[in-house]
């Protein structure tokens, strides 16, 4: 029997493991192309992959070698077609914030937000009974300044009055989105956000709906969102949203999200 072969029923606990790992690894890069053009790219690769060890392990030493070397060339074209893919999957491993504040939660509890919640709620319920549509970020750990370049400076405290003042559609600053500082205080308008590129989402979803899940799939922004065709009113988080809900649950979810008490957390579902 080749050394291979006989390499092949040396089956530990540890090469489960590492099989374990790896396929983990490909279905969370298949989440990330799925319903995309690279996701059909990535299965040509994984074709490549598993005919090179096949050959190889049958020791096919030319064939390996030609295979052996389109895959070498393949790791820099890889790079090169799933370079947005690759941005979103390292945006995601480079939120150590959460383990942080996870440590932090542990010892010392939930912080308090400085955000007058009920100032907001007032204004999105009554913007969307009288359909104005409305794009609210709330700022949290991760930093906004590149959504900010083309906005206008407000630093004001909040009011419903205020805040339905500027998404008034006859306001020079209600295109676009506000964002809330950590501070509490309306700091920009008239911002732009990235729009999500999940080629899942339900199709009644405007742009402002795709903005306020773009901007959450790459910082940890939470955002209120008051559509203006409905008048209802959805949070957006994690790029997760969650439509069509009442006062008290937006409420309730603002202060859920903003101080990260997760004593106060139920099962949370999207709609």
């Amino acid at each position: 029997m080749p050394l291979a072969l006989s390499n092949l029923f040396k089956f530990g606990w540890i090469d489960f493991v590492d099989i374990l790992l790896v396929s983990f690894l490909l279905y969370q890069s298949y989440l990330l192309v799925r319903g995309s053009v690279a996701a059909r790219i990535l299965l040509g690769i994984l074709a490549v992959v598993v005919a090179w060890a096949v050959v190889s392990l049958l020791e096919m030493e030319l064939l390996g070698n030609i295979l052996g070397q389109f895959i070498n060339v393949g790791v820099i074209a890889a790079l090169i077609l799933f370079q947005s893919e690759i941005r979103q999957f390292l945006l995601v491993i480079g939120k150590a914030h959460y383990f942080r504040n996870l440590i932090i939660r542990s010892f010392f509890g939930a912080s308090k937000t400085q955000v007058n919640v009920n100032a907001f709620v007032d204004a999105a319920f009554q913007m969307g009974m009288a359909l104005t549509g409305a794009l609210i970020v709330f700022e949290k750990d991760d930093d906004l300044k590149s959504m900010v370049q083309h906005g206008d400076e407000i630093d004001a405290i909040p009011s419903p009055r205020l805040i339905i003042s500027i998404f008034n559609k006859y306001c020079p600053l209600h295109d676009g989105a506000m964002i809330v500082g950590q501070d509490g205080r309306i700091a920009y308008a008239r911002c732009i956000l990235p729009l999500s590129e999940d080629p899942d989402l339900a199709p009644e979803l405007g742009t402002r709906h795709r903005a306020a899940l773009g901007v959450t799939e790459k910082t940890d922004a939470i955002v209120l969102v008051v559509s203006e065709e409905r008048g209802s009113v959805s949070i957006a988080r994690h790029g997760k949203l969650y439509r069509n809900l009442a006062p008290s649950d937006v409420h309730r979810k603002l202060m859920l999200y903003l101080t990260e008490d997760r004593h106060a957390v139920q099962t949370e579902v999207p709609r």
